[in-house]
């Protein structure tokens, strides 16, 4: 595996995403660079936007297995992780697996479920397993969680902690359509007479594990991993942020910036990978001080000055 089967890879997946899911190529490549690089994708944004669909056909073209969650007030942490229960045949206890054992897990409406709910899934996302009763699972390869949340909600909801927002590795939103695309998605839905739609499958899971390994052979000069330090620290140091982006995030960035670059079919990073990647990959990380979160400044506009101030290095 190399480059080259990457880009073909992310090319074909794109352009079947791209027969229902119209004008969101850009968002498209961010989750497939989070998911290449074995990393969770976080879209938050209103009702109807076509999150769902997003993690259903992707999961359905990687040939991936697939589960939902819808989180609520009353889940609890085993409805996600599974439970203990006594098998009346054998009269023995055994562990019955929850939905987080899957490849692609989506956990919609993730900020309706309290803390301790969303704590259950803090250990699956970063140590790739679950523990109860002191029994220990792996997850199997792939496993990824894409999880959404509506901005408009706040009732009855409970914003993710700082802790587990830094173990998504991308953070992103998906936009109202154009009116052109509006009425693209409409003539879509005419053409396959029916609401749900039937995703080709672009490869085996195996593959998609293979081309995962393929993107650590992707080559970062020195000048690059200092341009990429740089930009994190710089989020610790500015005027307006509380607490910056951690070195997760500076990881994330590297592994982000290296997928963007093989999704373009290159061996090696180029500063516009980085610059490209940087806010999808750092913003949700950054603690923001009152006063200026209350002026209207957000995450995204420190990344991009940030982005504008620090030297970009050359590349041979």
């Amino acid at each position: 595996m190399n480059s080259n089967d990457v880009r073909a890879f992310s090319t074909s997946l794109i352009d079947e995403l791209s027969r229902y899911i119209v004008g969101k190529k850009r968002i498209l490549e961010y989750i497939i660079a989070a998911m290449l690089s074995e990393g969770h994708v976080l879209i938050e944004d209103y009702p109807g936007l076509a999150k769902t669909l997003i993690a259903r056909s992707i999961s359905e073209a990687l040939g991936c297995d697939f589960r939902r969650i819808q989180f609520t007030p009353d889940l609890l942490p085993s409805d996600i992780t599974g439970s203990v229960v006594l098998n009346r045949k054998s009269n023995e206890f055994e562990f019955r697996q929850g939905p987080v054992f899957t490849n692609i897990l989506l956990a919609d409406e993730i900020n309706r479920a309290p803390p301790k709910t969303q704590s259950a899934l803090l250990e699956a996302m970063q140590e790739r397993q679950v523990t109860v009763e002191g029994q220990t699972m792996h997850m199997q390869e792939p496993f990824i969680v894409i999880a959404t949340q509506n901005p408009i909600e706040y009732q009855g909801t409970y914003p993710l902690p700082e802790a587990q927002l830094d173990r998504f590795m991308i953070s992103t939103s998906v936009g109202y359509p154009t009116a052109a695309e509006e009425v693209e998605i409409l003539r879509l839905r005419l053409a396959r007479k029916k609401d749900s739609a039937e995703v080709t499958r672009v490869v085996e899971r195996e593959r998609f594990i293979a081309l995962q390994k393929a993107i650590e052979e992707v080559y970062v000069t020195d000048e690059l991993l200092s341009y990429i330090s740089e930009i994190a620290r710089s989020t610790r140091a500015h005027s307006f942020v509380e607490i910056g982006a951690s070195p997760r995030g500076t990881l994330a960035l590297l592994k982000l910036s290296m997928a963007i670059a093989s999704m373009r079919g290159r061996d090696y990073v180029i500063p516009d990978d980085v610059k490209e990647i940087a806010i999808p990959a750092l913003a949700h990380r950054l603690i923001l001080k009152p006063e200026p979160y209350l002026r209207g400044v957000r995450s995204s506009d420190i990344i991009a000055e940030i982005l504008k101030q620090i030297p970009v290095p050359k590349v041979a």
